[in-house]
């Protein structure tokens, strides 16, 4: 599983930062947390509604930002027999798999739009991964959807995370 965090700011001013989670082995988007703030127990309870509706990987990919380092996060995985695999400073190409959708979302929804409050962003957030999981072909997959790629392999992938 993958983890990227972006920033941005509301027509307001107020700044808000989402938190993508994507399955590293069929390119799917699984989540878009979207808020003021995403702290580190934001960050296990999305990891904790994975582990009821998907089960759990046995590694996460993350970078070594302050949500990623914590020691909550650190004793969650633990916990839970997940490994987590730190990519090395300012080494972005460590966790690829995140960068791409990453910057797909940013031209898409973020920088396409001005959003008046975080409800609309959510809304935003939730078409854009519908299409990015079900309509949108992927080179990488052979041209086709996540999903379908998903359902056709039955593959047990990672999770990454990244900020």
């Amino acid at each position: 599983m993958v983890n990227g965090l972006t920033h941005d700011t509301l027509y307001g001013g107020r700044k808000f930062r989402t938190l993508k989670v994507l399955d590293e082995g069929v390119r799917e988007a699984l989540a878009i947390e979207v808020d003021a703030s995403l702290a580190s127990e934001r960050v296990v309870r999305v990891l904790e509604q994975f582990k009821e509706r998907r089960g759990l990987p046995t590694q996460i990919r993350v970078d070594n930002g302050p949500e990623f380092i914590s020691q909550t996060l650190v004793l969650w995985a633990e916990e839970n027999g997940v490994k987590l695999h730190y990519i090395q400073p300012w080494k972005s190409t460590q966790n690829a798999c995140i960068e791409r959708p990453n910057r797909t979302f940013r031209n898409e929804v973020l920088d396409a739009c001005m959003f008046d409050d975080l409800d609309e962003v959510r809304d935003y957030a939730w078409e854009w991964m519908i299409d990015y999981n079900e309509e949108r072909p992927h080179d990488a997959l052979g041209k086709i959807p996540p999903t379908i790629y998903r359902k056709k392999t039955e593959q047990i992938s990672t999770l990454e995370l990244s900020a």
